[in-house]
């Protein structure tokens, strides 16, 4: 740098910076002609509408080329089939919002961004860690807008009746809360469950619980081989064996120090509800429903709790991404108009709406008040796998918890069982 100019340095430090930032990401979007019209563009997504329709509000009063955008709820049960059938008869919308753990299935639906648009260096330096899954080889497979991270729910009361003023920093203090905050029958009947862990069915957010605990051992549930190809990781070293053994120890009867949930007792997030759990594992977004399905619940929110004596802090969470359909009918505005909802103003406002933080680091960065700053930490520090298929991922992971806790197999035949039959899942 001693021999170029000082205008050339100060040049060339400024684009660096602006890279850095992933300023650039948006400078042709956001910029230039704002009374160039687009047209139509139409959105679908799961997330609330309201939420929407005010942020689309207020950016059009200083943007024109939102004028004609509209966003349309769907049902999240049939989301997915909505989506299908309506790429499939030519029709559908020209965006609509893709959570990361469905982009195998989805990819195919999606024009990818550009490169020269969206380099995968300044996704990485504008999107958190988490939403990584996006960026492809052949292009970003859209704009990532929200995370919603994995936070551990406490009942302030249930805590207190055992001595407890906080809830668990590190998985290794729930033996202790488990021993005096789990209240049993005579006969053995759970009536007060300290936390729902080791079973499937009635663990709200088991699969997830799960991987963001192998992710902690510092292991896989997939990854890429030297060529690329996406693999099963399950079997790989004892990240998951160590998983599965601690999951699955809060639902055997002969654990007497940790044994604290069954398959008999109603699900994780009603039981929590409803006063009879102390400890709950949700997302964020949970947060509106958990106080409206008991008001008078008396509940704080607190950093998912992490493996005593590691280095790093690892969670996992739901990114959700703006993608530009296939099928749509105005695709030029779809692609001017996604990367204008990924600004940082724009991000931010939909996303103090829904409650859940933003995907971007611009923003994750600002200061935030009440739970906002647990929850962008929570963001930060989360990460993400690639699901081939959620449904079928799902059922793998459920038949592995269930082999074990019915002894049916060992935790390491059991674990080689879900390798297999994730390799069957990738085509293998």
């Amino acid at each position: 740098m001693k021999h170029l100019s000082i205008f050339r340095t100060v040049l060339l430090s400024v684009f660096g910076a602006l890279a850095i930032s992933g300023v650039l990401i948006f400078a042709l979007a956001v910029g230039g002609n704002q009374e160039s019209p687009v047209g139509p563009v139409s959105i679908w997504g799961t997330l609330d509408a309201k939420a929407f329709a005010a942020a689309i509000e207020k950016a059009a009063g200083a943007d024109a080329r939102f004028a004609q955008v509209t966003y349309v709820e769907k049902d999240p049960t049939t989301y997915e089939a909505d989506i299908t059938n309506a790429l499939a008869n030519g029709g559908g919308p020209d965006l609509f919002l893709l959570r990361q753990d469905y982009i195998m299935r989805d990819k195919g639906k999606v024009i990818p961004v550009k490169p020269e648009s969206l380099s995968s260096t300044q996704f990485k330096a504008t999107f958190i860690d988490a939403a990584n899954t996006f960026d492809t080889a052949v292009g970003a497979l859209g704009y990532p807008l929200f995370v919603d991270p994995l936070i551990l729910y406490w009942n302030r009361d249930l805590l207190a009746s055992g001595g407890f003023a906080k809830p668990p920093a590190y998985w290794e203090e729930l033996s202790d809360m488990t021993q005096k905050l789990t209240k049993r029958s005579d006969s053995g009947t759970i009536l007060k469950s300290t936390i729902a862990l080791g079973e499937y069915t009635n663990v709200t957010n088991a699969k997830s619980i799960l991987s963001v605990r192998i992710l902690q051992e510092g292991g896989s549930i997939t990854e890429r081989d030297q060529d690329g190809r996406l693999t099963p990781a399950f079997a790989t070293g004892t990240s998951t064996e160590s998983a599965l053994s601690f999951y699955t120890q809060f639902a055997n009867p002969a654990n007497n120090a940790g044994y604290t949930w069954n398959r008999s007792l109603p699900d994780a997030r009603t039981a929590f509800a409803a006063g009879d759990t102390a400890l709950y594992i949700g997302y964020v977004s949970e947060a509106p429903l958990i106080a409206q399905m008991n008001p008078n619940l008396s509940f704080a929110v607190a950093p998912l709790p992490q493996i005593r004596g590691r280095d790093r802090v690892v969670n996992t969470a739901h990114v959700y991404a703006l993608a530009v359909s296939r099928a749509g009918e105005n695709q030029d505005g779809a692609k001017v108009v996604a990367p204008l909802f990924a600004s940082p103003s724009i991000a931010k406002d939909i996303g103090d709406v829904l409650g859940i933080p933003s995907a971007l680091r611009d923003v994750l960065s600002e200061p935030a008040e009440g739970n906002g700053a647990l929850f962008n930490k929570e963001a930060i520090i989360a990460r993400s796998w690639l699901d081939p298929d959620p449904e079928k991922t799902s059922a793998i992971f459920r038949a592995m918890i269930e082999r074990v806790t019915s002894g049916a197999m060992r935790l390491s035949d059991a674990i080689q069982r879900a390798d297999q039959e994730m390799a069957q899942v990738i085509g293998q």
